[in-house]
Parts: C-alpha cells; structure tokens; sequence
C-alpha cells in the first residue's frame, strides 16, 4: 500500500464513523420536534416520554458528531494539502457556512432543548428543539453542497491552476446537489425510524408493552412506510444524474464492460464478480433489458460501459458494484419491513407478531449500514478524481512517507474503536432503559439535583433509590 491509498484509507475510517452520528441526530432532532408538536397539540403525557427517552440518546449522538467531525477538518491539511490548495476557495466556505449559520444555531439552542423545558416554558422549548432540528438540516445542506460540487463541479474557473469561484449560485446548486441532498436527508430519517422501530420492538419482545413502547414502534413503521419508497424514487433520479454526469461510475455500479448492440438492451447484472485485471465480470448472473429499462427507462436504452473510458480513469468496480448492490438490497428489506408493519396494523397485530418484531430488532441497524455502503459507492465511484474531471487523488494527496500514514492510521482505529465503542455502548444501554423509567428534568431548587452543565449530563440515568 502506498501513501495515497493509506490516506484514503485513513479519511475513509474517520468519516464512516464521523457519517453515523450526524445521519441519527438530523432524524432524532425532528422526531424529537414531532413528539413535542404531538405533546403541546394533544397534551398526551405519552409524547413527552417519549421526547424525554429519545432526548437522551440524542445528546449522545450530537456530541460523538461533534467529535468526530474536529478529526476530519485537519485531515484537510494534513493528508489532503494539494486538495486545500486547488478546492479551498470554494470548500474553504462552504464549510464555513456551515458552522455559521448551522453549528453555531444547533449550539445556540442546544443547551435550552437539552435542559430548558422548565425555565423557559414549553412555547420557547419547543422553538429551540425546531431550531436545533432545522439546524441539523442546514449543516447537511452545506456539507452536501460542498461533496457534490467535488462530484459534479462547475461555477468555477481554473486560475493558475486553482478553482476559483465565479458564481456561487452555480456552485452551490451544481447538478448533483437536489439528489444528494435529497437522498442523504430521507437516508437519515429512514435510518432513524428502523432505530426506533428497532427499539420499540426489542422492548416488545422482552414483555414491555406500554403506550411509550407502542407508540414509538408505531409512530417510526408510519415513517419507513412513507420514506422507504420515496427514498428508492429518489435513488432512481439520482442513478438518471449519475448517468449524465458520471458515467464511468456508473459503469463500475453496474459492473458492464462492453456495449451491448444497438436494439439488444443492457441487461441487468443481479450477481457477479467484477474482475479488473481481466476487465470482465465473473459468475454474472443477468435479466436481459432489465439494466436499460432500468437505468434509461427504455427497454433498448444504451449506458456507458467501463472499456469505453481508459484504465487510468476507472473506478475500482470490484468494491463499488458490491457496496452499491448492499445498499439496494438493504433498501428493499426495509421497504418489505414497511409494508408487512402497514398490513399486521389492519389486522391489530402491529405490536404481537413476533416474527415481525424480531424482524424489526434485526432491522434497526440497516439503515446506517445502508449510508455507510451508498456513501463507498458514492466517494469510490468517483476515483480516480477528488474533484471529478478536474483533480486527481494522486494529486491531491500530501507528500507523507507510507510508514508515517500507517501508524497514525493504526492510531486512528485504535483510539477510534475504544472512544466511539464506548459511546455507542452507552447508548445501546440507554436505548435498553424502560421508556416509562425516563428521569424528569431536575428543578434544581433547594435540597433538589442541579441542573446539569454538559450537554452529555442529559444522558443521566436514574440510581437504584430512583433519583
């Protein structure tokens, strides 16, 4: 392995843990809007049980994001200095946009969700939890604005080879930006209702069946069943963009090396090895037309094979064709999930089919599986550019030895594995807690617990004297 590969290796670790916390908090943050909607419009004391219960994880994904997401911001400078140099007048501020007008809203208000329901009064909480959810949203505006101007750049020119920015309309809304976008949020809400689902399930399964219990399991089967298939219709546009703007990728998706002959049709490849030494796709197991139909919504449609582009220009198939047909098959299984929920509601069975909820317990983690293998899809399918077209990795990388990006990639999976390991430790062990056992907010008056100082001290748990 070289520098280059153990550097993308690197920034590939950090950002799929750095990609998790972010996907949950923008979907905890408007569920968590929701609850508290339901709670003030309903006065149900089951919604702010729920919001209690759920407010704790939150708080734990929200400050392992934070976390994460320091590390990738230096990683710019030290393992991706040519990128810097070319990119940084146009990523340079977006980013900082970014923490404008989004991190420093979330942080603003932060503290008044996590700890202000009683002194502020339930009007003004629930502002700052909307605040707090819209600001999860803008961040993922900004960070996706600045990922797919790298996929699909334009609104720049090239000056003494840096890409300045021109039209920051242009770059912002580039062509890949509405799909992206739209993908990764329905991605997280997705990711978030088979996690509460998933919860709720688990309960079930273990004899809890309380309303909190019941209405978590049923408020997140109403969200996969509506954002599964509106998350499949809007992978299909943005297979139709990739089509047009990065064709060698997908040509590595698909796992097609030759062109099929005008009027036969592209098949679709279910199953196969691609092999890129041989430049073929091994054991493939095809439907005849299905790929045209498909990928051009024709049934004679012609797509871009990965001989049609040069060596040097292909992404590595043999990891993308897999990660993205993970990501397909798992959407798919979520979307059975959704449906088989929505029948088992018309027979009143939602809550005590078992097959069903051992299902949805084996479920919770798919939809952050399913980020993380679109995301390798995505970022791979775009090598062997950074900045696609305009720069390649080879140059964007910095001028480090192999030997030092090796040991402090071996750092980063070490001290990576012992500090998230034990958050998300912490917060399965949350997520394990009775709903109905969720600790009020403390009045810290006289002989009473003052009120916490860190946004994780929300994540306290009751001792055995129920305090």
């Amino acid at each position: 392995m070289d520098a280059v590969l153990l550097a993308r290796i690197q920034f590939g670790f950090t950002i799929s843990f750095h990609i998790i916390f972010p996907a949950i908090t923008i979907g905890l943050a408007s569920y968590l809007a929701v609850l508290e909607a339901l709670w003030l419009a309903t006065g149900r004391p089951v919604y702010m049980t729920l919001y209690r219960f759920w407010l704790r994880p939150f708080a734990v994904a929200f400050a392992m994001g934070v976390v994460s997401g320091i590390v990738l911001a230096y990683q710019f400078g030290t393992h991706w200095s040519g990128f810097s140099r070319f990119a940084g007048a146009i990523t340079g501020p977006l980013l900082t946009y970014e923490v404008l007008t989004a991190f420093f809203l979330e942080a603003g208000f932060l503290g008044v969700m996590l700890f202000g329901l009683k002194r502020v009064g339930p009007g003004l909480h629930f502002v700052s939890t909307c605040v707090v959810a819209l600001g999860t949203l803008i961040s993922a505006t900004w960070i996706l604005a600045s990922n797919s101007w790298m996929q699909t750049p334009q609104g720049h020119e090239i000056v003494r080879g840096v890409a300045v920015p021109v039209d920051w309309l242009r770059v912002i809304f580039n062509p890949s930006f509405p799909f992206r976008l739209s993908h990764m949020v329905v991605a997280a809400f997705v990711a978030t209702a088979l996690i509460v689902g998933g919860t709720g399930a688990w309960h079930l399964l273990r004899g809890r069946s309380n309303a909190p219990v019941r209405t978590m399991l049923s408020m997140a089967m109403w969200m996969l069943l509506g954002a599964a298939p509106a998350q499949a219709v809007i992978g299909d546009f943005h297979g139709l963009n990739t089509l047009a703007y990065q064709p060698a990728k997908l040509a590595a998706m698909e796992g097609h090396w030759e062109k099929a002959l005008p009027g036969e049709g592209v098949p679709l490849i279910l199953f196969g090895w691609p092999d890129m030494g041989a430049e073929e796709t091994r054991y493939a197991v095809e439907v005849p037309r299905l790929g045209s139909l498909i990928l051009t919504h024709s049934w004679d449609g012609q797509v871009p094979a990965l001989k049609d582009f040069p060596a040097a220009d292909r992404p590595d198939s043999t990891v993308v064709f897999w990660t993205f047909r993970a990501m397909v098959g798992l959407g798919l299984l979520m979307i059975a999930l959704a449906f088989w929920g929505a029948w088992l509601r018309r027979g009143g069975r939602l809550y005590l089919n078992r097959r069903f909820l051992r299902f949805a317990v084996a479920m919770s983690p798919a939809g952050l599986a399913a980020i993380l293998a679109g995301w390798n899809t995505t970022e791979i399918g775009r090598q062997p550019w950074v900045v696609y077209g305009l720069l390649r990795t080879s140059e964007a990388a910095s001028p480090h030895p192999a030997g030092q990006v090796a040991f402090t990639l071996a750092l980063f999976v070490l001290v990576y594995v012992a500090v998230f390991g034990a958050g998300t430790t912490y917060g399965m062990h949350l997520l394990a807690q009775d709903p109905l056992d969720s600790a009020p907010e403390p009045d810290g008056g006289a002989g009473q617990a003052s009120q916490p100082m860190r946004p994780l001290s929300a994540a306290q748990e009751r001792d055995d004297h129920g305090h």
